[in-house]
């Protein structure tokens, strides 16, 4: 997962309810950073309020972990309850228009959540320490996103995962996601992962072997194309923390989860 911006949702860090429900019209494609010649947000101030949405607190291990009674898991849940509602809809009324309804995941911090991380290393990024991270295949899950999965695929819609980890961390992806819950088509034709040595064809006006030139978006949105197109599924819902999960098209629906610590453009 490439994080070029940290704490870059300055001025979002508690406000994310509102915002929560991209897909139904409830939030503006999009995140902007502040444009001001005022003194911006006081960034330890803003730390406060990230630990206070969370409920952030460290375990007998010393393992950051978000809180069950939290704004955040609040937050986390009604857009649970949403999606639930509209994905039993949507996919008895693909299935009558002779459609194979799909569902598309994010990974990090849509499934697996990284404050830990976050603030082990105090909201910034090194690629070498969130390899270790990630390999070391022990996230959490994000409160109730397993249950989702499963849910998605009692309501006979076929799950796929769309993430930003690379090709190298695939193994580590797959336990850590077994671990939480989420164990459902974890296999490599389900799970798109980022291979910049050897880039599939379907990304082929951004990505050749050897050379990546793909944003966030068009990798994704790519992905999401190649999954309608060319494997025959209509994705009824698209869920990711980040805006450049959901921007792109080729989703009916698309559900932004709450993610005030970076952002990813």
């Amino acid at each position: 997962m490439h994080k070029p911006l940290r704490l870059a949702a300055l001025t979002a860090a508690c406000a994310v309810a509102a915002g929560a429900l991209y897909g139904a019209g409830l939030a503006t494609a999009g995140q902007t950073t502040a444009n001001s010649t005022h003194e911006p947000y006081n960034i330890g101030l803003l730390v406060k309020d990230i630990d206070t949405y969370y409920g952030t607190t460290a375990d007998a291990n010393g393992v950051y972990q978000a809180s069950p009674d939290s704004p955040y898991a609040k937050d986390l849940a009604s857009i649970d309850a949403a999606a639930r509602t509209y994905i039993d809809k949507a996919a008895r009324k693909a299935v009558h228009r002779g459609e194979k309804p799909a569902v598309v995941f994010d990974i990090d911090d849509t499934l697996l959540l990284s404050l830990d991380y976050e603030k082990r290393y105090n909201y910034t990024y090194n690629s070498a320490t969130w390899a270790a991270y990630v390999n070391k295949a022990d996230r959490p899950a994000v409160f109730g996103s397993p249950e989702l999965v499963r849910y998605a695929e009692k309501k006979g819609v076929e799950v796929f995962y769309n993430s930003g980890l690379s090709e190298a961390q695939r193994s580590a992806a797959v336990e850590n996601l077994k671990k939480v819950g989420a164990e459902v088509n974890l296999d490599a034709d389900h799970m798109f992962l980022k291979n910049t040595a050897n880039p599939p064809s379907y990304l082929s006006s951004c990505a050749t072997p050897g050379t990546w030139t793909c944003t966030t978006v068009q990798y994704k949105s790519g992905t999401r194309k190649h999954i309608e197109r060319d494997l025959g599924y209509e994705i009824i819902a698209n869920f990711g923390d980040q805006y450049s999960d959901l921007d792109g098209g080729y989703a009916d629906r698309t559900y932004k989860l709450p993610n005030p610590t970076y952002f990813v453009g």
